[in-house]
């Protein structure tokens, strides 16, 4: 028989487990995303072991377990009469997170009261921000990048410059949970929680990537950056296949809740303008601040954290996410792209596939779907293979080699997305539908006959993309007084 406890070690949360006789050789805690080893404890009787629910990944910071479910694995030594699916302990909040114990299965999630994750308790909370009485304004922003799940992309690189020339502006980052690390310096608050209600309610400027949620009504003097995540292939909003009434009209209040949209370029500036009826309204056409890291950045440190030798061929595998599932798409086998290769693959999945998904694993594979910054996986590859993603336009600033695998062409056109222009006519680098073609492609196929087309691409879609895309937009925010320097 085991028991166990949740507790606090040393302002870090933890899950004790103890039982009689001989130590287990080892104890895990497995998720998706992310796993915790066990600290064992006695040879005589008795064993004792302390598994952390916090974990630096990446080698960054010390941080809560991302929320979901985690299976504790526990494999016997000489003799042991472990079980943990006999153990079971009820809800405990602890340091950063809220966690349970249930079966041999420990379910993580954020640290917001319960009471504000029932139904009623969240309506109650989002009528009383939402149209009640608040707080003045203060000189602050919130950043919200892929609805919390990272703090990355635009946000992010605007943060970094907006500390730089304005330390004095408060700076609050919404995250799903406290195992989304926040840049030096700004405030995390989780969302719905009440901080995170008070905070998006009386920051001067909120500046996001994607839509805004629960409610959100913008009060006098407060304005919204729309900084976008990427410049558009696929048909996307009002452009999207089909019309639906009710999708549309959702679009059109969405898009009335920005003051000012951000565009990489003239043509991003012409497509999102029109996709969300943003027209006669202020577009900054001022390149992507996330894409400054790759004027700058040799990604040697990145792969440093990933345990990747500088002189290693690196493959980053980026497709975008589909409508029509919740995991990556398996298009490709890593290991043997690898093999084929003789390179480090990198999977990087969508923000979307982040949650329902699960990292892949295999010789010299990495998965990095859970890595905070894409720019710099971007920085650190020396080749990206890509589907419709945008980041296959935020690669051309790197002047590397760009492959497009696309097996489900004709569908992904035709019935799911659309594009806004022909991928076969300007591509700047081959066109696959296999991953035999691919690794062939790989191989034989000389970049340089794609110099032309990758010119042509890189004026088309990354004109502004010159390293300093953050400072012109945050220099544009403060001169505008969205918010003062302080």
């Amino acid at each position: 028989m085991t028991d166990a406890r949740l507790f606090d070690d040393a302002g870090m949360p933890a899950l004790e487990l103890s039982g009689e006789g001989a130590r287990p050789a080892s104890v895990v805690l497995e998720g998706a995303r992310a796993r915790s080893y066990g600290r064992l404890h006695g040879r005589g009787r008795t064993w004792r072991a302390v598994v952390p629910l916090h974990v630096s990944r990446w080698g960054g910071a010390d941080l809560p377990l991302p929320s979901g479910r985690y299976r504790l694995r526990v494999e016997p030594g000489e003799a042991t009469d472990a079980d943990p699916s006999a153990a079971s302990i009820a809800e405990t909040g602890l340091v950063g997170l809220r966690a349970a114990l249930d079966a041999g299965v420990v379910t993580i999630s954020a640290p917001v009261d319960p009471v504000y994750r029932s139904g009623e308790g969240r309506a109650a909370i989002e009528r009383r921000y939402a149209t009640g009485r608040r707080e003045p304004l203060e000189n602050a922003v919130f950043f919200e990048s892929f609805y919390g799940r990272t703090a990355g992309c635009n946000p992010l690189a605007i943060d970094r410059e907006l500390a730089r020339v304005a330390p004095g502006v408060t700076r609050y980052w919404s995250v799903v949970d406290l195992s989304v690390e926040v840049p030096d310096g700004a405030i995390a608050v989780v969302e719905g929680s009440p901080d995170w209600w008070r905070a998006r309610g009386v920051a001067r400027l909120l500046v996001v990537n994607d839509w805004l949620r629960r409610r959100f009504v913008r009060r006098r003097g407060q304005r919204v950056l729309q900084t976008w995540h990427g410049t558009p292939l696929k048909r996307l909003a009002l452009y999207r296949p089909g019309f639906d009434p009710r999708r549309a009209l959702a679009v059109v209040r969405e898009s009335r809740r920005w003051n000012v949209l951000l565009a990489q370029s003239p043509y991003a500036a012409r497509v999102l303008s029109k996709a969300y009826a943003f027209l006669g309204r202020p577009v900054w056409v001022e390149g992507y601040p996330r894409d400054d890291a790759l004027q700058h950045d040799d990604g040697r440190e990145t792969r440093r954290r990933l345990g990747i030798h500088p002189e290693e061929r690196v493959l980053l595998y980026a497709p975008t996410w589909r409508d029509d599932r919740e995991r990556i798409v398996d298009f490709v086998d890593p290991s043997a792209l690898a093999r084929a290769a003789d390179a480090v693959v990198l999977v990087r999945g969508h923000t979307r596939t982040l949650q329902p998904g699960a990292d892949l694993h295999g010789p010299r594979v990495i998965d990095v779907t859970g890595y905070p910054d894409t720019s710099r996986l971007l920085a650190a590859a020396d080749a990206l293979v890509t589907d419709y993603s945008s980041v296959m336009f935020d690669f051309a600033v790197t002047g590397k080699p760009l492959y497009f695998l696309v097996p489900d062409l004709e569908r992904y056109r035709g019935e799911m997305r659309g594009f806004f222009f022909d991928l076969l006519d300007l591509a700047p680098g081959p066109v696959v539908r296999t991953q035999h073609e691919l690794e062939r492609a790989l191989i034989d196929v000389d970049p340089s006959i794609f110099a032309e087309r990758y010119a042509r691409w890189k004026t088309l879609f990354v004109p502004r993309d010159d390293g300093r895309a953050a400072e012109r937009v945050v220099a544009r925010i403060l001169d505008q007084g969205f918010v003062d320097r302080g």
